[in-house]
């Protein structure tokens, strides 16, 4: 493997999104809901097979915090910036694995898998009705990243070059002692490290990993439904600017850094959180006609205003490069990044 000499690092859950079309009896199955993301239950475990078998899936590499990082990699290297990013996650050593890795290289990203011998690689069923989405994640292999991982030489090279990191929430079911090895380096070094917090579940039974967490969160991230439980779960109203402004307020360990809160609503305007101000950034609507899939979107916009900030711009220039990568996300099935970017930093 190259040196890695980039400036932004992931590390999260990477799974193997089969994704397809379905009906309304598929999701009354297995009692899931579009516009909602969930862990595997055993009742759920059926679906991949089922996928397979009737309904000739595709197969698109995702996990949350990979897509983001693919996006930003793909804008950045439209833009003269190739090599900028870095994955951790942990995959089986097998076909998905590698497909994965495969998948991660060829848009760009320099990934350093930890690689379970005992476990296959974590798929994530993606169903599809009427261009909304629900996520059923079978994490497998990606629920075995250890902190040693990070422990090693080449992973220290890694993560010490970079100034940037990211990780959504979703990771806080598998190791928070490995979110704490990053995001203490990027507090101790003056860094800047980003969370999503990724799922009303996470916000409701992850509660005391997402509260250690958030302390070192410069940019926290998340949609309205999340936003929603969030405020729900803390006794904190219903007022969504409220919410972020709360959140921003919230107890943080580089205190000389104040956080920003960003809040996307789907086609609604996205709320920023700073410093005791809200600002609202409008959204160009998409003809309904135009939208393939909504899986992605969240973490498309994260690519984006990663790449913006990497970039030296402003917040509401980062926002309206998410929102950019969002609007090209939602007109392609998942996240696929086979088309040129025209986005500009």
């Amino acid at each position: 493997m190259t040196k890695f000499t980039g400036s932004i690092v992931g590390m999260g859950n990477p799974l193997l999104d089969i994704s397809a079309d379905v009906g309304q009896d598929i999701l009354d199955k297995y009692d899931v809901k579009v516009d909602n993301a969930i862990l595997a239950e055993d009742k759920h475990l059926p679906i991949y097979k089922e996928l397979v078998d009737n309904y000739s899936p595709q197969y698109i590499a995702g996990g949350a915090t990979q897509n983001s990082i693919r996006v930003a990699q793909w804008i950045l290297t439209a833009n003269g910036k190739p090599g900028e990013t870095a994955y951790f996650g942990c995959v089986g050593n097998d076909s998905y694995g590698k497909q994965l890795e495969e998948c991660a290289a060829a848009d760009g990203v320099c990934v350093h898998y930890m690689k379970d011998e005992s476990t296959p690689t974590g798929t994530c069923a993606v169903l599809v009705k009427d261009g909304e989405r629900c996520l059923i994640a079978n994490l497998a292999a990606a629920n075995n990243f250890k902190p040693s991982h990070l422990e090693t030489a080449e992973s220290k090279a890694i993560y010490e070059s970079a100034s940037l990191y990211y990780i959504a929430g979703f990771f806080l079911t598998v190791s928070v002692d490995s979110l704490k090895i990053i995001a203490e380096h990027a507090n101790a070094n003056g860094k800047t490290f980003c969370l999503n917090l990724s799922a009303p579940f996470i916000i409701d039974f992850f509660a005391d990993q997402v509260a250690t967490a958030l302390e070192y969160a410069d940019f926290v991230f998340c949609n309205e439904s999340e936003a929603e439980t969030y405020g729900k779960k803390h006794g904190l109203g219903e007022d969504l600017k409220e919410i972020a402004l709360k959140i921003a307020a919230s107890p943080k360990k580089n205190e000389d850094k104040k956080r920003y809160v960003i809040f996307t609503q789907g086609s609604s305007s996205t709320i920023v959180a700073h410093d005791g101000k809200v600002e609202e950034y409008a959204i160009v609507p998409l003809p309904k006609e135009d939208l393939v899939d909504t899986n992605g979107a969240g973490d498309a916009f994260v690519g984006g205003f990663l790449a913006g900030l990497l970039a030296k711009k402003s917040v509401g220039d980062s926002v309206e490069l998410g929102h950019q990568a969002a609007r090209f996300i939602i007109q392609q099935s998942g996240t696929t990044l086979t088309k040129p970017c025209e986005i500009k930093l």
